[in-house]
Parts: C-alpha cells; sequence; structure tokens
C-alpha cells in the first residue's frame, strides 16, 4: 500500500512539476520574447485539470478535504456517527448512480479533440472518472468502518 501511494504521490507531482514548467515557458515566452505560444495556454489548462483531480482522488487524504464540519463538531459521538453514515451512504448512492453517465459523457468526448494540441477530450476529463470512483470508494471504506465501529 505504501509503493502505491508513493506512485501517486510520484505522479501529483510530476503533474505539478510539468505545469510548473508549462508556466515558466508561458511566462517567458510572453514576457521575455513577445511571442506567446498557444500551446502552453493549453498544456496549463489540461495539466491543471489533471492536477487538481488526481492529488484530490489519490494524494490527499479524506480528513484533508474541505468539510462543513459546525454540526458535526458540535455532535454527541452517535450523532456523528449518523451523520457520517448518512452522508457517506448518500455520496456512495449519489455518485455511484451518476458515475455510468458520467461515463458515457467522457467516451462520448473521445471524438473531440482540444485546438492546439490535438489530444482528445477522453484523456483531459478522465482523471474526472478518477475521482468519482475514488469518491464512491473512500465512502463505502466510511461507512463500513462505521457499521463496524471503528472510524478512522
Amino acid at each position: 500500500m505504501k509503493k502505491i501511494q508513493f506512485l501517486a504521490n510520484a505522479i501529483g507531482v510530476a503533474l505539478f512539476a510539468a505545469l510548473f514548467i508549462t508556466f515558466i515557458i508561458q511566462i517567458i515566452a510572453r514576457f521575455a520574447f513577445n511571442d506567446p505560444l498557444a500551446w502552453t495556454d493549453e498544456l496549463a489548462v489540461v495539466l491543471y485539470i489533471w492536477t487538481v483531480l488526481w492529488c484530490a482522488a489519490f494524494v490527499v487524504p479524506g480528513r484533508e478535504h474541505v468539510r462543513f464540519d459546525l454540526a458535526y463538531n458540535a455532535a454527541s459521538p452517535l450523532g456523528q456517527r449518523v451523520m457520517r453514515l448518512v452522508g457517506s451512504a448518500a455520496l456512495v448512492g449519489l455518485v455511484g448512480y451518476g458515475l455510468a453517465g458520467n461515463w458515457d459523457y467522457v467516451w462520448f468526448m473521445r471524438r473531440e479533440r482540444t485546438p492546439v494540441l490535438d489530444i482528445s477530450f477522453l484523456l483531459v476529463f478522465v482523471p474526472f472518472i478518477f475521482f468519482l470512483v475514488s469518491l464512491v470508494v473512500r465512502n463505502a471504506h466510511s461507512v463500513w468502518l462505521d457499521m463496524k465501529g471503528r472510524h478512522e
């Protein structure tokens, strides 16, 4: 498991490094040579999408994601468990239900390509599917832990 997490982190770092290098090339071309490059704009957008969704799916632990927990923190341990169960089960059900439709749309978009680099939109948006699957798996795991009485 540690090797898989290391690999996921390494891919996240590589994506961010590629985004940073692309951004620096874009700045140098635009401001030093007064010759903006279209491919850097497009690649930066694609790398940004990949970086954010990849890291949200595989790098950032669930406890580090943004949460609105004022009511949760004020609740009793039993109330917190119920909130986790209801919230996690709802996410598993709703995101799981929407997964097929999202995949159909991403698969449909494989015919379309980015204007400059000619990258299939399937490759651009597939990390969204990774994110949705990770959301279902993480929340299903949370439901399983709460049902056994062993919350993380």
